[in-house]
């Protein structure tokens, strides 16, 4: 069985960060303003325009509702409000990615999609140590690609936040 980019880096848990290699893979990359993220393109269901959605009263603002996608409803976060981000207009290269992680399907609503990109051993470090202020428990690692610095998403612990559950329906 295959280990996950989570499990890969907490074996390197105690290794310095420059002796640490990261685990390889393929990452979907997207935008939220002017940085650039990635996620395990494994989890990736599909790419889709942003479509209207239908609001669920009393949802945090980040969850701006569900969708229904083929019979299965779904919950639409959107990223840029989700990491406190200020809020932007959506037009033509607004994106939903819809991510299939344990066993839930979610949405999350991006700037745009960049490329897909193999990251090597090496290219991906774990998340530095943020003060208590920062809050970075949704990021796995770091990627560099030539000059590019990726920040690589764990998607599990954003589709394990609490309010996402008031919004599932059975």
């Amino acid at each position: 069985m295959m280990e996950t980019i989570e499990e890969q880096l907490e074996v390197r848990n105690g290794i310095p960060a420059d002796e640490a290699a990261g685990p390889a893979g393929e990452f979907l990359t997207f935008r939220l303003g002017s940085e650039e993220y990635g996620v395990d393109i494994l989890k990736v269901q599909e790419i889709r325009g942003y479509d209207t959605v239908t609001r669920i009263p009393g949802a945090p603002e980040f969850i701006k509702g569900v969708i229904n996608l083929r019979g299965t409803i779904v919950p639409i976060v959107d990223l840029r409000l989700k990491f406190d981000l200020p809020e932007v207009v959506y037009n033509d290269f607004t994106v939903m990615i819809v991510l299939n992680v344990l066993n839930r399907v979610v949405g999350i609503v991006v700037d745009g999609v960049s490329d897909v990109i193999q990251l090597e051993a090496g290219q991906i470090r774990p998340a530095p140590e943020f003060s208590a202020a920062v809050n970075a428990r949704n990021i796995i690692g770091l990627g560099t690609v030539d000059s590019r610095m990726l920040i690589l998403l764990d998607i599990e612990k954003l589709v394990s936040d609490p309010n996402l559950q008031l919004v599932e329906i059975h």
